[in-house]
């Protein structure tokens, strides 16, 4: 679950996740709508795949990137486990 931390950590990978919320993107088409290279798009993209963040699928020349939302309400259950009041002693 770190690796998951680590890559949420980064602002440009949750507006990656919140570009990929609202639809499937390639890589081009998120580099379009953020400020940032192609190759620190790449390694950002990398490090989301690593955290099983989001899901590739290759469609012709083109990859294309989702949301694994499954994995992101994992995540927020943990945290709202972590800091509700009935979790307090």
């Amino acid at each position: 679950m770190a690796d998951v931390y680590q890559a949420l950590s980064s602002s440009v990978r949750r507006d990656i996740l919140a570009l990929l919320k609202k639809q499937d993107l390639s890589a081009g088409d998120i580099a379009e709508q953020l400020d940032v290279g192609r190759s620190t798009l790449s390694g950002h993209l990398n490090v989301l795949k690593s955290a099983d963040l989001v899901a590739t699928q290759r469609q012709g020349t083109t990859i294309m990137y989702s949301l694994k939302t499954s994995v992101v309400e994992d995540v927020l259950n943990q945290l709202y486990s972590l800091f509700s009041k009935d979790n307090k002693e």
